[in-house]
Order: structure tokens, then sequence, then C-alpha cells
């Protein structure tokens, strides 16, 4: 048997633990809450789910071998504890005892396993509908072992890899279940009651959850088209919740609302379609990133607050993150119009911007950047689209010029890089460098920590060098809460955790 050693998560992550305490004694307590959120839910099944705003729902419902906490770690869930072999070639996973799924039914280790497979496309008759997960490719084998009475999961990899327990906080699911795409059930402290498109999503307290247990008996996701109307709720008291503010929103709830200020653990940029003109010439890439004026886009939208870029990687990623690409290109207008000269646009240029409706923080940056460019002699025009026509045309099909959006991630730098990988489907800007190949390959393949974190900030100069889009910020994120309700937490990853809500004096 080969050898393992326990290892805390590689990663480092160091996010803005923010708690809505304002007194009061955490207690449990009966009740309700409703949550205002702005994207519909693209698929109740975990496994086929893409949109980040499905996934913080569903964080409550489902949970993995791991799951991350607000520290940035990746703690134990349905298994109690892991192991990783020296080599980083065997993670072993010992399953905790008596974990229920919400149909009151054991979970086993057929049971992770046939997750686990489904998650990494090895099943023999698998789904198309579900979306691999392509970092768990690497996986050869996944067996059941008996270690000391307990039931172990071992996962055997083709080659060294000590990033994929980041991945392994995919939603472990009941084997046999066949209705997971219409009622849901999964180990985590919420269970499913009801869906509504475009109208809500409930849950509630789950009374058999091997672990802590929510303080509000039912959750409710109010869905709105836009922040704008789910503004309207929260003024008339509709909603007790709500995490996408902007400054001048925040500042006319604070009679009624707390306001909580953490950061988005997200790469929001402009990103440009690498294979349309003018975007394929890296000069006009440059230009289009000295026109902007990071600093005021902060100021405008979020008072200031928030972090400024320069490549893919967002600024909570402390232990990964390039913080020398941040200033690559200061603004220089000037510069901007001698780069758009030199690239045979002496009169600037007319693009069309992508950008989902539903996401009014991506609307205003676009309507802030339409401004700059102007000085430049750019004109850019904004294209307000469905979430699912973006999925759709902009993120599967590449049919876009330039489009704002935030990228979000799992708890592993590669998945955060992943998007510039040469020849990748998940690549929707075609990006192509053989350099920044190389050097994340490299950076995958290493066990050596420090050498990864050396690779992966190397990746990030590729992507800042070659201007592959405009890299902005790792936005503030300010969340309305009604007064009373205290234990709202930010976490480095994009997830709603309603378990920590509870009254104040419950």
């Amino acid at each position: 048997m080969k050898k393992v050693l326990f290892m805390a998560l590689l990663i480092t992550v160091s996010a803005a633990a923010l708690y809505g305490c304002k007194g009061g004694t955490k207690k449990s307590g009966d009740g309700s809450v409703t949550v205002g959120i702005t994207q519909d839910l693209d698929s109740l099944d975990p496994h086929k789910a893409v949109a980040a705003g499905t996934k913080e729902v569903l964080y409550n419902i489902f949970e993995g071998l791991v799951k991350p906490d607000q520290n940035g770690s990746l703690v134990p869930a349905v298994a109690e504890s892991y192991q990783i072999s020296t080599d980083g070639t065997e993670y072993a996973f010992k399953l905790r005892k008596g974990v229920k799924f919400h149909n009151g039914k054991t979970v086993t280790a057929e049971d992770v396993i046939y997750s686990l497979k489904r998650c990494a496309g090895m099943l023999e008759t698998s789904d198309p509908e579900v979306k691999a997960v392509a970092a768990l490719s690497i996986i050869s084998d996944i067996t059941t072992e008996q270690r000391d009475g307990a039931d172990y999961i071992i996962v055997r990899l083709k080659e060294a890899n000590t990033e994929l327990i980041g991945y392994l906080t995919c939603s472990i699911i009941p084997k046999d279940y066949k209705d997971q795409a219409s009622k849901p059930v999964g180990t985590g402290p919420f269970k499913f009651v009801s869906y509504t498109p475009m109208k809500s999503f409930v849950m509630e307290k789950y009374e058999d959850y091997y672990g802590t247990k929510a303080h509000f008996d039912k959750v409710t996701f109010a869905i709105s088209e836009s922040t704008d109307a789910a503004f309207l709720k929260l003024q008339a008291g509709e909603i007790d919740v709500f995490p996408y503010l902007t400054v001048d929103q925040a500042e006319q709830l604070k009679g009624s609302y707390n306001i909580e200020v953490g950061e988005m653990s997200l790469v929001q940029g402009l990103f440009l379609n690498n294979k349309v003109k003018p975007f394929d010439d890296p000069k006009v890439r440059q230009a289009m990133n000295y026109a902007v004026d990071k600093d005021e886009i902060l100021q405008m939208l979020n008072g200031g607050k928030g972090k400024k870029i320069g490549s893919g990687v967002y600024a909570g990623f402390l232990s990964y993150f390039n913080d020398e690409c941040t200033n690559t290109y200061e603004y220089n207008p000037e510069k901007a119009k001698q780069l758009l000269k030199e690239a045979g646009y002496p009169d600037g240029f007319t693009f069309t911007c992508s950008v989902p409706s539903n996401y009014s923080y991506h609307v205003q940056t676009a309507e802030i950047l339409v401004s700059q460019y102007k000085k430049v002699g750019i004109t850019m025009n904004i294209q307000l689209i469905e979430w699912a026509s973006w999925l759709s045309d902009v993120y599967q099909a590449h049919q876009f010029e330039s489009t704002i959006i935030g990228l979000d991630s799992q708890l592993a730098p590669s998945d955060i890089l992943k998007y510039y990988i040469g020849g990748s489907a998940k690549n929707f800007i075609n990006y192509e460098s053989s350099e920044y190949d190389r050097v994340y390959k490299e950076a995958m393949a290493t066990t050596d920590d420090a050498k990864k974190k050396e690779l992966y900030r190397k990746a990030q100069q590729c992507l800042a060098d070659d201007a592959a889009s405009v890299f902005l910020q790792s936005p503030s994120l300010m969340v309305a809460v009604k007064k009373g309700i205290s234990g709202y937490t930010f976490y480095p990853v994009y997830v709603q955790d309603m378990a920590a809500l509870y009254k104040d004096g419950k």
C-alpha cells in the first residue's frame, strides 16, 4: 500500500469572512427567510448546472466528499477525513457514518462512486446533459475498501495532481434515484420543497442532517428578472437578504437593513474574442487596456471598494494571485491612441459588447466603459441579452465580439485559469498561446507547492502581456440583511450559505 500523509489544502485563500452579527445570541429558532436572486436556475440536478447563480443556491441542498468553508479551506463533509499520497496519485476518503440523503436513505460507498463517476463522465451509460468536470478526466479508477471497520473511497489518478481535491466538492447523490432534475435529493442542511421557474426556489431545514442544523425552518429564494426588480421588493420588505447591491441602493436601505460588505470571488473583465477583428490584433487589445481607468470604475460602482486585477485570477487567491500584473496597463489614453494608430485604426473603431441583462453590475460597468472608450475614439455599443442566450451564444458558441461577465472558480488555481487553455471548450475568448499552455500544464503536473505558485503566477503574466482581455476587478459585494437577522457569511467561492443565518435573540 502506498505511503500516505494527511495534507492541508494547498490553496490558502484569504477571504473577508465577515459576519452580520449585530448582537443577540446564536440559538435555533423557527421562522422563514427570503433571499433575493436575479437569475433563474438552469438545472436542479447539480451535475447538470452550469451557472454560478444556480450553484450558489444548490450549495444548501448538496454536499461533496469535502466542501469549502469561509476561510477558503476544504473541510470534510460526506467524508470524515481524507488522505493524499505523497506522490499525488491517490486520494483516500474515509466516509462519515450515518449520513442520510433527504429521502431518508443512508449514503453508501456505491452512491459516492456513482456520483464521482457521473461527474467525471466515467459511467458506462452517460447522460449527455451532465456537465462532466474536465479536471476529473485524470482519474483512472474509483473503488471502495474497508479499512479499520470503515468504508474508504479510493480515487486513483493517471498522473500526479495535488489540486484535484478542489474539484471533489462535486455533489453526492443517490445512485438509483431518477427524479434529480425535478425533485433534487442531496445530503445538505436543507432539503428541496418546490421550484417555480422565474419565481421561487423553496427549501426547508433537514432535521436528520448529520452536522450543525440550520436555524431557519424555511428559506425561499425569490427570483427577479433584474437587480432593479429585486430592489423594489427590498424596499417593500418582501426580501430579507439580497447580495448584489450598488452603492446608491445600499445608502437607501440603511434604515431597515444592515449592509454587510465583502469581496466577490470573481474575475470581472471585458472579455474579448481573440479571433474576431479587431481583437485578433494584440496591439488593439493592449490599447483596450490602456484606455480603461479602473480606479474610476471602482469609485463609481463600489465607492472605491473592490480590488483591481490585471490577469485571470481574483485577488482573494492570495497564494497564487500575481499582483504584479495589476499595473501592467496603467491608465494612459494617449498610449491607447498610439497603439490604435499603429494597428491601423487611427480613428478608432466600433464594437459590440454583449452583456447579460440580469446582472446590473455588469451593465453599469459597461456604461462606464462606453464613456472611457469614447475618449480614445472607440465606440462601444451595449447589447443586452438574456442569461440563457449568453450561455448558449457567448459561452458555448463563442458568437460574440466582447462581453462583460464575472468568472468564478473551484478552490484550485487551475480551475480559474482553465478558460485560456488552447483548444478547450471553456476557452470562450479563443485565446491561443503555446507558452501559456506549456506553463499551465507544468503547473498542473508539479507536486512542489512553491514551484506550482511560481508557474501559475507566470501563467497570469502571459495573459497580461498578451492582453488576452481587459481584466478589471474582484468586485466588492454589498449585501442587504434585514435588521434582526445575523450570520451572513462571505465565502471565497460563489455560495449563499443559508444554514449560517439566524434570528437575533432566538
